[in-house]
């Protein structure tokens, strides 16, 4: 579970995850860099294979200072993962576009993350059934309880990464435009573009035989804004007993 840290926790700052220009924008703090983990849903983890760098999207789950990822017993990254090399695992959302009056002055609003550490394989029926099961209540609270349970050839076609995070960066950019004074008075407009995921309608199986929204679910609410809902329920899975 995700076990709350004290607030003065934080990861070494190293060459690996110095921010070298806004140091404003920085947070090494283990509270700063796990909201944006908690609020995102999609990660990249970037790894190198004979020389190669790859970077591939994957969903993540978080247990404390732990990231898991998962996929097919066949994929690419997770065997070459499986002994254990080195990663760097990001998660970033975009939050809003921002105009200026001059090129140079455009930006963007946004949170991101960056953590390294070492990938290896979660060894162990017991262990991989574990993780993936923590991994479906971390986003769908209780709907474990409904499922039909793991089968041998699941978890046998599944292989499960953890990564203990070494260190790791957050940065952040949520600001108004900033334009220089001479230019003030260029008629152009200039602002903020908020840009939001917004959850979607329900969509049902047309073999259901089950009429209502399964609780658990309510946290993805149609028309709420989808790190808000990745948030909350990163905290109700934090205060879940283990």
């Amino acid at each position: 579970m995700n076990k709350p840290t004290s607030p003065q926790a934080a990861y070494p700052v190293e060459d690996r995850n110095r921010i070298r220009r806004r140091h404003d924008r920085a947070a090494y703090d283990h509270a700063s860099v796990h909201a944006v983990l908690d609020a995102g849903m999609l990660a990249h983890v970037s790894y190198v294979i004979d020389g190669q760098p790859y970077c591939t999207p994957t969903i993540h789950w978080r247990e404390g200072t732990r990231l898991y990822w998962h996929g097919s017993s066949a994929s690419r990254m997770l065997r070459a993962q499986a002994k254990g090399v080195p990663v760097c695992v990001s998660v970033a959302m975009l939050d809003g576009l921002v105009m200026a009056r001059t090129g140079m002055n455009h930006s963007a609003n946004y949170r991101s993350a960056m953590c390294f550490g070492t990938a290896a394989l979660v060894e162990g029926v017991d262990e991989k059934t574990h993780a993936l099961l923590a991994m479906l209540e971390r986003y769908f609270p209780g709907r474990n309880e409904t499922l039909r349970g793991f089968s041998a050839q699941d978890i046998k076609a599944t292989k499960v990464v953890g990564m203990e995070i070494e260190t790791a960066v957050a940065k952040a950019r949520a600001d108004i435009n900033h334009d220089e004074p001479e230019d003030l008075e260029n008629p152009t407009w200039a602002g903020v573009i908020e840009v939001r995921q917004v959850i979607g309608e329900r969509t049902p199986c047309p073999h259901n035989t089950a009429r209502a929204i399964p609780s658990g679910l309510e946290a993805y609410a149609p028309g709420r804004r989808l790190d808000e809902a990745m948030g909350e329920l990163a905290r109700l899975y934090a205060a879940e007993p283990a």
